[in-house]
Formats: structure tokens, C-alpha cells, sequence
């Protein structure tokens, strides 16, 4: 049996794989700010057949108790071996082109919130010799577009920073996988218009799993955005600046 902790866990990707994971039979300990929506996932999931769902209120731009957050993790679920941290905002680019503290607060979400939760659970793994952290990236994170370029950076230092966990941990049998997800039809992204690129969060949960289990230490999800993004990347500069991305 898995014992499973999910930072993040109201966001829809992070629901998806938490109900794969209830139908195998997982320990699961749901951390995320709105305690009613904790509470009626918590029911959901046992239904779906969870061994244990827990759960704890936490405010995700507010991390300073991170290592305290998995610890509590790991005593109610008795043990820990995988985690997901999949909280996330998608900032108004135009704001924090204006507004610093727009852009301060994408950061604080994104990236270092998430940084707090992989470095005890990072500790943790490493002393027990066994374990998965799993990271919600994104393709933004590959280069940065002017659409979109401080949500892209945020995610850019959480993948340099999972990259470097990774070269770490490997030799301890510690998983670090980083998920890029696209286009993904959410809550948050509900103002766009979707098209055939966009995927729903149900697929990208399955590809989680896929990734998981074969031991992938990167996935781009759906698996064309790899060849997507291949091509944006290797745009030269003087080309790609002209381009409207």
C-alpha cells in the first residue's frame, strides 16, 4: 500500500491522480486552504476506495511550517512514499508587469513554496533510502514567452531545482519526476478558449501514473508537447523575439 501525500491537492490535476490512486487502494494525506473542499474530497475518495484519507488545512504561499506539514503527513498515514506537489497559480502577466508584488506572489506559490515541501520530504527519502517526490511543472517553464513569462520562470526554477534533487537523491533510490503538463482544461484556466491541443485533467493524471511506474525522470504530457516545445526551444533568439507567443 502506498502512503501518499498531495501539496496542492484541490487543484484538478492533483484530484485526478488522487482518485487513481484511492481506486489502487492508497494511504492518502490531502493538504490544501479550503477545509470544505478538503473535507468532500476526503469522502470521495474513500468511496473510490482509499485505505485512509487525512487531511490538513495549510495556506500553500505560507511555508514555513513545510517540514513540520510532511511530518504530520508521515505520523498520519504512518509512513510516507510518495509525494506530489502540484499547487500552483496562474498570474495576470499584464499586473506583474506593473506590480512587482504580482509577480512576488506567483514566486511564492509556485516555486518556493514548493521548494519548502521537496526539501524535508527530499531529507526524509534520503534517511529512509526510498520514495518519490513527484513535481507539477510546465511546458511554460521551457522558455519564456511574453505572454506568459513570469508564470514560465516560476516553473523554470522548480525544474532546475527538481533536476538538481534528482542528481542527488538518485543513488538513494529516490524518485523525482517532473511532470510538463500544456494545455490543461481546469478552474484555472476556465477563461481560455480551448482547442485540440488541450487535454483534460483526467489524461494527465493517467500519464502521471504511466511515468511513475516506468521510472521517467521527466514527461511532457500529452506526450506531443515534447515535440512541440523541442522546436519552440531551438528557435534562434533573433527569430523568436519577433515571434507573438
Amino acid at each position: 500500500m502506498k502512503h501518499i501525500l498531495i501539496v496542492g491537492a484541490g487543484s484538478a490535476i492533483a484530484e485526478a491522480c488522487a482518485r487513481l490512486w484511492s481506486a489502487e487502494g492508497a494511504a492518502l494525506h490531502l493538504v490544501a486552504r479550503d477545509p470544505a473542499r478538503l473535507a468532500a474530497m476526503a469522502d470521495d475518495l474513500a468511496l473510490r476506495g482509499a485505505a485512509r484519507v487525512s487531511h490538513g488545512v495549510a495556506d500553500v504561499a505560507r511555508m514555513d511550517d513545510a517540514g513540520d506539514l510532511v511530518d504530520a503527513a508521515r505520523a498520519a498515514l504512518g509512513g510516507l512514499d510518495l509525494v506530489l506537489v502540484a499547487q500552483g497559480v496562474l498570474p495576470n502577466q499584464r499586473a506583474c508587469e506593473r506590480d512587482f508584488a504580482q509577480a512576488r506572489a506567483a514566486f511564492e506559490v509556485n516555486t518556493l513554496a514548493s521548494l519548502a515541501v521537496l526539501t524535508r520530504a527530499a531529507v526524509l527519502f534520503e534517511e529512509q533510502g526510498h520514495g518519490a517526490l513527484i513535481v507539477l511543472g510546465s511546458v511554460a517553464g521551457d522558455r519564456g514567452r511574453a505572454s506568459n513569462y513570469v508564470y514560465g520562470a516560476s516553473k523554470a526554477a522548480l525544474e532546475v531545482f527538481a533536476s538538481g534533487l534528482r542528481n542527488r537523491l538518485a543513488r538513494r533510490g529516490v524518485q523525482v519526476l517532473l511532470v510538463k503538463p500544456g494545455f490543461v482544461d481546469t478552474p484555472m484556466t476556465a477563461a481560455f478558449t480551448k482547442g485540440p491541443l488541450w487535454a483534460q485533467p483526467a489524461d494527465i493524471a493517467r500519464g502521471i501514473l504511466r511515468a511513475l511506474e516506468t521510472r521517467r525522470d521527466v514527461v511532457y504530457l500529452p506526450a506531443f508537447w515534447r515535440a512541440i516545445m523541442l522546436v519552440i526551444r531551438l528557435l534562434p533568439e533573433r527569430v523568436f523575439k519577433r515571434l507573438t507567443l
